[in-house]
């Protein structure tokens, strides 16, 4: 397996500090991500709009990345992975101490956002970067797959705990120890080395015309993964009453099926082509999100659960068909640094219909139900396959 991953990066390279870094930084979210839904319910008692809400806010950073990279152009992908991580350690360490309030909760969750989005972009330059010739696939597949390993560790942390302890609700504790993690993230991430040269494109937005396909797939898919990433665990936990072991186990089950697909996905797009996965992916997303907001209509209680749990699972796995478009950006630009600067954008561009998303998605539930929210992710995959239809793939030289 080792010498797969080796063959896929450049020797010279730091992919080793990365790909670690990024191991230890799963470990971190998978303990945070593991109980945060179940902390805002019970503890900080949000309902399904104030849930809605906080992720508006959250994924603000995320809108005004463009903002934050044009400013910060002169920075190699390697120091803003740096500025990324240490961010994210300070607005982890805040959620371990803060009372439980939804603005100072919600003021936390978003400072962890911003260094987490920072971290977004580069992660996938990053790993283009240090990729062998025509290896960009594998090589988005290993950073993707060493990241689950990660989260999975700490959703198993969060099992075990929870099964035990779960009566002492010890989620502050479990806050601070991801944080430690983080800090350990950050002081491995010191070992990577800038090689990417400062780009004048970077003091601006860049947009260029030849990129307007791989924006456009960047909203769609945007809109679609902010349902399930918001509201699929809250589902779980209001309407089904899943505690924060359950959820964690669903999400280690999750980073699992992750791990054994995320190298396999990226050798697809390899081979395959981009086009292709691209189409598939989001046909099948209108039949997760068909039993995951209508199994209650169809199965006694229990089995719905398991349904819907099954279709999480189906979701994560095929959301990695995304590194798709970050393949065709590579395919199409002229350097490293405009894919660099076009994936920064396609990520606040992805976040323009993602707040929107996040904030009335509350609303359409409560108001409308939660079959009509999942209704619209599946349609939102429609556009989104209909689109990536009319890509050319023309491979260069």
């Amino acid at each position: 397996m080792f010498s797969k991953i080796s063959g896929t990066f450049k020797p010279a390279s730091a992919f080793k500090r990365f790909l670690l870094s990024l191991l230890v930084t799963g470990l971190g979210y998978g303990i945070y991500k593991g109980i945060l839904d179940n902390y805002l319910a019970e503890v900080v008692v949000m309902g399904e709009m104030d849930r809605g809400i906080v992720e508006f806010f959250r994924e603000i950073p995320g809108l005004l990345l463009i903002f934050l990279l044009a400013a910060m152009y002169a920075f190699s992908a390697e120091r803003l992975y740096q500025i990324g991580a240490a961010i994210m350690l300070i607005g982890m360490g805040m959620q371990s101490i803060v009372s439980p309030t939804k603005v100072l909760v919600t003021i936390c969750i978003c400072i962890y956002s911003l260094g987490e989005h920072i971290q977004l972009g580069m992660k996938n330059t990053l790993a283009l970067n240090y990729a062998k010739e025509g290896q960009g696939g594998a090589a988005l597949g290993y950073q993707n797959a060493t990241h689950q390993i990660g989260m999975l560790a700490g959703y198993a942390v969060i099992v075990v705990a929870f099964s035990r302890f779960a009566a002492q609700r010890p989620y502050k504790l479990f806050f601070a120890v991801s944080a430690i993690f983080l800090a350990i993230s950050l002081l491995l991430s010191f070992g990577m080395n800038g090689a990417s040269e400062t780009d004048e494109s970077k003091r601006r937005f860049y947009f260029r015309k030849k990129y307007t396909k791989y924006y456009m797939l960047e909203v769609f898919y945007g809109a679609r993964k902010q349902v399930f990433f918001t509201f699929g665990p809250y589902v779980l936990i209001l309407f089904y009453g899943a505690s924060a072991s359950v959820i964690s186990l669903l999400f280690a089950i999750s980073a699992v099926a992750c791990f054994i697909c995320s190298p396999l996905i990226g050798r697809i797009i390899d081979r395959l082509g981009y086009k292709i996965v691209m189409i598939s992916d989001t046909l099948i997303l209108v039949i997760v999100c068909f039993f995951y907001g209508f199994a209650h209509h169809i199965f006694p209680r229990e089995i719905a659960f398991i349904v819907c749990c099954v279709n999480y699972i189906l979701d994560s796995v095929i959301s990695l068909a995304s590194m798709a478009s970050n393949v065709y950006v590579q395919d199409i630009s002229d350097s490293q640094e405009e894919v660099r600067a076009t994936i920064s954008t396609g990520i606040s561009v992805n976040h323009m219909i993602t707040i929107l998303i996040a904030l009335f998605g509350g609303w359409i539930w409560k108001t409308l139900g939660m079959e009509t929210l999942f209704v619209l992710s599946a349609v939102l995959g429609l556009c989104n396959s209909a689109y990536a239809a009319t890509i050319k793939t023309v491979k260069k030289n």
